[in-house]
């Protein structure tokens, strides 16, 4: 069932697991897989009890990309663009992201990736864009987030070369955020989430709002437009002012 295909857990802290589920496919995503996801992503969109997402992979990777037997059996989501409007709903998610990244991360799997505001991996991961490997072009925002991410120079590299990269060298060009020991994955990936979790969610919320807004805007426009409060207050505001910021 496409239920299973993304699993997820809740915390009574705030954090929710999305854990992408086909550990014996090294988690590569199909149709199914995007459905589960998309779910999951319009529920906790509007879900208050949710401060923050980590998105991880079952098994030994994190994913292994775009599975290549869905393409040739011509496996088809709901609509064109599905795929990539997923990952866009998980980068327009309301609550911050982190993506718990270890094994292969690759192609498809780095797209999505990218789609979270954090990513985490440990030292032996292995990431890269193999599109030109497999005579693919990227529809679901390698071509816009990676030079985002690491610049458009060494984005066309990583590109034009399928090259894989170690967790070192990725933190080394800020493809990723924090590169840790294997064994210091799961600590590092907690202790940012706790950070995050600490602070007023609704502030969150604004401000991840209002820097995908300026993204969209010039400059002057970006500030003008958050002088104007266009996402409100937090709701604890006044709560977490008599408290002295706690």
């Amino acid at each position: 069932m496409t239920s299973d295909l993304v699993l997820r857990t809740d915390r009574p802290d705030g954090l929710t697991t999305l854990t992408l589920n086909r550990p014996d496919k090294l988690n590569a995503l199909t149709p199914g897989s995007f459905i589960a996801l998309r779910t999951h992503l319009d529920a906790i969109a509007t879900d208050a009890s949710v401060g923050c997402v980590v998105l991880q992979g079952s098994g030994r990777s994190f994913c292994a990309g775009h599975d290549l037997n869905s393409i040739s059996t011509g496996e088809r989501a709901p609509s064109k663009l599905y795929e990539s409007e997923t990952v866009e709903a998980l980068e327009r998610l309301p609550q911050p992201t982190i993506a718990r990244i270890h094994g292969h991360c690759f192609t498809g799997g780095l797209e999505l990736a990218l789609g979270c505001d954090f990513l985490i991996c440990a030292e032996s991961t292995k990431l890269g864009d193999t599109h030109g490997q497999w005579g693919l072009v990227p529809v679901w925002g390698m071509s816009v987030r990676l030079p985002e991410r690491v610049g458009l120079s060494k984005a066309k590299e990583l590109m034009f070369t399928s090259r894989r990269l170690s967790g070192p060298d990725a933190a080394a060009i800020g493809l990723v955020d924090y590169c840790v020991a294997d064994g210091e994955l799961d600590v590092k990936v907690e202790s940012l989430a706790k950070e995050i979790l600490a602070n007023s969610w609704g502030t969150n919320r604004i401000d991840k709002q209002l820097l995908y807004a300026a993204g969209e805007r010039t400059r002057e426009d970006a500030l003008a437009n958050e002088r104007l409060l266009p996402f409100g207050l937090p709701e604890d505001m006044q709560d977490r002012m008599r408290a002295g910021g706690r």
